[in-house]
C-alpha cells in the first residue's frame, strides 16, 4: 500500500504549491522566496535519506537522463541517487562513447534525446552556456550540473543548506570565499545565493585569480587571507581549477599553499565557530591543510549527504511541473 505525503503539509509549502520555473539553469532568477522553498524542501528530503527505507515514487514512471560532458563523481552519482530515491527511471549516458564522440553536435544531441520523451534532462558542460542552450531545443526540464565557469545552482543550494543548518540562518552572516574565484562556477552561484538572502560575501585570492566586476555585485574583495577571515562565519574554500587555466596564475603550489591555502594559523581569525567548507574534489596540502579538512569545524562530508537531498529537492521541484499528480512524495510499501 502507497502512502501520499502532500508536500504543503510536509514542509509548510503553500497548498497546491508548483515551482515557478521550468528548468533550474542558475540561481540567478531565483527570488528569496524560490530559494527558501527549495531550501525547506531539501530539509524535507534530508529526513527521508536518513531513514531505513529512502525508497519514494514521487517521480515513478518518469524518465530522468544524466548528461556529463565533463568528469564527475560527487555530482553525478548524486543526481543519480536522488532521481533513483524518488523513484524515476535513471540513465547515465556515456559521452565518451556517444555519437558526440562522432561529431554530433549538442543541438543534435538535444534533438535526439528530446525525441525519446524524458521528463528531466541533467546536464553538465565545458561551455558557460551551453546547458541554457540545451534548454531551448527541449521540451522537458532540464537542471544545470554546470557549465563551464559559468553557474553550478545546486552546488550553491547545498552549500546554503548546510550553512542553516548550522548558522540557523544566511542572513547577516560573513561568509569568506576563498581561493580561485576567477575559473570558480561553484563561486558565481554561491555570490549570487549569499547576496540575495542576504549574507556579507567576502572573496580572497591573488589578483590573478580575482575577476573584475565582483566589487559591484556588493562583494568584499581582499588580497589578504587574514583580513578576508576576520570575524568570518563560513569559510568556504576553492580548489584551483588548473584544467580551466591557459597559463601561469600561481608562481608555485608552494607559494599559493603559503598565502592563500586554509591552516591552523590562517583559521584562528575567523570566529571560534567558524565552519569550513569545500565543494571538492580537494587538492589537500594545496588550498586547504588536512588537519583542517578533517578536522572538528570541517563541514566537508555534510555538504556531500546535503547534495543528494537538494538534488531531490530540485527534481521533485520541477516535477511538481509536470502534468499529473507530482505534487506529493509517495512513499513505496507503506
Amino acid at each position: 500500500m502507497t502512502n501520499t505525503l502532500p508536500l504543503a503539509d510536509t514542509i509548510g509549502l503553500p497548498p497546491g504549491w508548483r515551482f515557478p520555473h521550468p528548468h533550474l539553469l542558475g540561481i540567478e532568477g531565483l527570488s528569496p522566496i524560490d530559494l527558501t522553498q527549495l531550501l525547506d524542501l531539501s530539509e524535507a528530503m534530508t529526513a527521508i535519506s536518513r531513514r531505513e527505507d529512502k525508497k519514494t515514487t514521487s517521480l515513478s514512471g518518469r524518465t530522468q537522463i544524466n548528461l556529463f560532458f565533463e568528469a564527475s563523481t560527487r555530482t553525478q552519482s548524486s543526481f543519480e541517487l536522488a532521481g533513483k530515491r524518488l523513484g524515476a527511471d535513471v540513465m547515465n549516458m556515456a559521452v565518451a562513447s556517444s555519437s558526440v564522440k562522432k561529431g554530433e553536435t549538442l543541438i543534435d544531441t538535444a534533438a535526439t534525446l528530446n525525441a525519446m520523451q524524458p521528463d528531466i534532462l541533467v546536464v553538465r558542460h565545458a561551455s558557460a552556456g551551453a546547458v541554457s542552450l540545451l534548454a531551448r531545443k527541449v521540451t522537458c526540464s532540464v537542471v544545470n550540473a554546470g557549465d563551464g565557469a559559468h553557474e553550478h545552482p545546486t552546488q550553491a543550494l547545498l552549500d546554503a543548506l548546510t550553512i542553516r543548518r548550522h548558522k540557523k540562518k544566511i542572513a547577516r552572516l560573513t561568509v569568506a570565499i576563498c581561493g580561485d574565484i576567477l575559473h570558480s562556477r561553484v563561486a558565481r552561484s554561491n555570490i549570487i545565493l549569499l547576496n540575495t538572502l542576504g549574507a556579507r560575501v567576502r572573496l580572497c585570492g591573488p589578483s590573478t585569480l580575482l575577476p573584475a566586476g565582483f566589487a559591484r555585485l556588493g562583494c568584499e574583495v581582499y588580497r589578504d587571507m587574514r583580513e578576508a577571515l576576520e570575524g568570518a562565519d563560513v569559510v568556504m574554500m576553492l580548489r584551483l581549477q588548473r584544467e580551466r587555466m591557459c597559463g601561469a596564475y600561481v608562481p608555485s603550489v608552494r607559494e599559493y599553499f603559503r598565502y592563500y591555502g586554509l591552516d591552523a594559523e590562517k583559521l584562528s581569525f575567523a570566529r571560534d565557530d567558524a565552519i569550513v567548507m569545500h565543494p571538492g574534489p580537494m587538492n589537500r596540502g594545496v588550498e586547504i591543510a588536512p588537519e583542517i579538512a578533517d578536522g572538528p569545524q570541517s563541514v566537508i562530508e555534510e555538504q556531500v549527504e546535503m547534495g543528494v537531498a537538494v538534488r531531490m529537492a530540485v527534481l521533485q521541484a520541477l516535477a511538481t511541473r509536470l502534468s499529473g499528480d507530482r505534487g506529493t512524495v509517495r512513499e513505496a510499501g507503506r
